[in-house]
């Protein structure tokens, strides 16, 4: 277990949130500079869609090794969030950082009143979260192709009744 302190992000951690993000998703086929996870940060922070209080990061002695972030999305009209980019930097993978950061902005969003959280991974991980998948609370994916992977995970204010088709905001479609 790594011992990280998680908060929010200032305007100070920018440039090592994007470091981590690029090694957190580097491929030896890609260079940093073109990946998706990397491009679509860029563009959240330039959208009406970033809320800085859902923006965190872990650090350790050494700074930024972990971020994880939550933007606005949508149920049909009502607001809902969506998670990620969730990066680790690889030195510090596989030591509980990851779930450290889910766990505590899972925790901040509930306390902001939000009634739930859907994202785009691999259900056998996210499980240990409390996600399950969308179709089971009766959100719909945007693509058909995303369906056996996007996951919902819902909070102390979800009423019943939030159902339809879930929307990331734009950005997630131009990555």
């Amino acid at each position: 277990m790594c011992r990280v302190r998680i908060q929010r992000e200032t305007p100070a951690h920018v440039a090592a949130v994007r470091e981590t993000t690029e090694a957190a998703f580097a491929r030896p086929d890609q260079s940093d500079r073109s990946l998706p996870e990397v491009a679509l940060l860029d563009q959240l922070r330039a959208h009406d869609a970033w809320l800085p209080a859902l923006s965190l990061v872990a650090l350790d002695a050494s700074g930024v090794v972990g971020h994880v972030l939550c933007t606005r999305a949508w149920v049909d009209t009502a607001p809902a969030l969506a998670l990620g980019p969730l990066s680790v930097h690889p030195e510090h993978q596989r030591r509980g950082v990851g779930s450290a950061l889910v766990h505590a902005v899972l925790g901040a969003a509930d306390a902001l009143d939000e009634p739930l959280v859907v994202l785009l991974g691999d259900p056998r991980y996210y499980s240990r979260f409390g996600f399950r998948l969308a179709g089971d609370h009766g959100i719909a994916s945007p693509r058909p192709e995303w369906r056996s992977h996007l996951q919902a995970r819902t909070l102390t204010a979800y009423p019943a009744s939030l159902t339809g088709r879930f929307d990331y905001a734009d950005p997630f479609y131009r990555v």
